[in-house]
């Protein structure tokens, strides 16, 4: 007999182990590559939390900056101001705005139905294998984080409208600017709506937060009215400083610090060498941006008032972080630098001009805001290829008829229905005892 004929059974043999170190191999690839995925969602979801409470201080950087840039006997209307508005945002955002916001651009065709509904987040324990978006990151962190910049964008209106509104009529306002007016044009970009198709740029929001709230506080000045002696029948402006100069510094740094998640945590990924260097960079940006504007106001301020004014700086860096939030990434270390200074120019120049034209901001949040952030959002050009003039104007142009023009028929409509303004009475005694009945400071002269 011949062995060449038990030479098939020999080879078959031969290949069973082969067959099996196969299959284990590709097991363990497919293990690898699932554990790859986990880590990639585990890390992209601790960036977004990480950014969000870093974001959520910022409420307390808001509150601190407006106490102390308001007099003394309008303290406490501020700090219930702030509590009231992100805990009222919350709500807003979870029952209508996430939703709203995000699965449709073309809300106005397919997603406003589909768009208002509360946020569902994941079950409780739910295995890796059944979660709906493996690669990105959990929708508790993507909400958590997102809805810190739509609170945020209510405490820049908070600022400019103090020390004279009514705190009902604001807090509604609050709800229609949280739930319905900030997600619709977010959505229009972050969302992967219209001018996310367009190529309209806004890394972390110089128009879609900054200048958003920018609208809407100019809209509610206008409607407003300036507070009771701001302006004399002469045209004179008369000053009328903050009670805590330290307090709004305070402010000032914690928005500082805040910031770095803001623009940090908007990378949205976390996941690889490549993501986790582009967060560092983002840090620094921010950073030098903030350092350039503060120092810009510094130094105009000198150079115009001839002593150093305390508030421009203050607002010169908040301008300078505002200016670098539509594009945080691309510029090196000098640009983002000359991009912050350009926002603490834009505050010291315009800060008198809004006083020339009589329009009433206590805090100077639209200068900060909304002036700054155009300017972020032009200035991406300068350092993005993928940037066009067109489309960046087209974008602040769209964002802003629809904040404006949105949040003055809210502002008219509750002027109409209830009034939003205080007597000059209630004025001059101070919101905080005609509205509240408490002081900020029981044992201090009011200021």
């Amino acid at each position: 007999m011949k062995l060449t004929r038990f030479l098939p059974l020999v080879a078959a043999a031969a290949l069973v182990p082969s067959l099996g170190l196969a299959q284990e191999a590709e097991e363990a690839a497919n293990g690898m590559e699932t554990l790859g995925l986990e880590m990639v969602f585990i890390f992209n979801s601790l960036l977004f939390l990480m950014g969000g409470f870093l974001v959520f201080f910022m409420a307390a950087g808001f509150c601190m900056l407006e106490t102390g840039l308001v007099r003394s006997k309008n303290a406490t209307m501020q700090l219930t101001k702030n509590v009231a508005l992100f805990s009222l945002a919350s709500i807003a955002y979870f029952v209508v705005g996430f939703n709203l916001m995000y699965p449709l651009g073309d809300w106005v065709i397919e997603g406003w139905m589909g768009g208002v509904s509360p946020t569902v987040l994941e079950p409780v324990g739910v295995p890796f294998e059944e979660l709906d978006d493996v690669e990105y990151a959990s929708i508790g962190s993507d909400f958590i984080f997102q809805l810190m910049f739509c609170a945020a964008t209510a405490s820049i209106v908070s600022g400019a409208v103090a020390e004279r509104i009514k705190l009902w009529p604001f807090l509604i306002f609050v709800i229609f600017l949280t739930g319905i007016l900030y997600p619709i044009q977010a959505s229009w970009s972050w969302g992967e709506g219209w001018l996310d198709e367009l190529g309209f740029l806004d890394f972390a929001g110089s128009s879609i937060v900054h200048s958003a709230g920018g609208w809407a506080a100019l809209a509610g000045v206008i409607v407003l009215g300036a507070r009771v002696g701001k302006y004399g029948s002469d045209g004179r402006v008369n000053v009328m400083p903050g009670s805590n100069l330290p307090l709004a510094t305070l402010g000032m740094f914690i928005l500082w610090l805040g910031w770095f998640g803001f623009n940090g945590g908007s990378q949205l990924a976390m996941g690889t060498v490549s993501d986790v260097a582009d967060v560092s960079r983002i840090f620094s940006n921010t950073n030098t941006a903030a350092a350039g504007g503060a120092v810009a106001a510094l130094i105009l301020s000198q150079l115009l008032y001839k002593k150093p004014d305390l508030t421009m700086v203050l607002n010169g860096a908040l301008a300078g972080l505002v200016s670098i939030t539509a594009e945080p990434l691309t510029p090196g270390l000098g640009m983002a630098t000359l991009i912050g200074a350009v926002g603490g120019v834009i505050v010291v120049l315009t800060i008198p001009m809004m006083d020339k034209l009589k329009l009433d901001d206590v805090v100077g949040a639209i200068p900060v805001h909304l002036f700054a952030g155009i300017w972020g959002t032009l200035a991406v050009v300068l350092t993005n290829p993928d940037a066009t003039i067109v489309n960046q104007v087209i974008g602040i142009v769209a964002i802003g008829a629809v904040m404006f023009f949105g949040s003055l028929v809210v502002w008219l409509i509750l002027k109409a229905i209830m009034g939003i303004r205080v007597g000059d009475e209630e004025q001059i005694s101070g919101l905080d005892t005609t509205e509240l009945g408490m002081e900020a400071y029981p044992d201090f002269s009011k200021g």
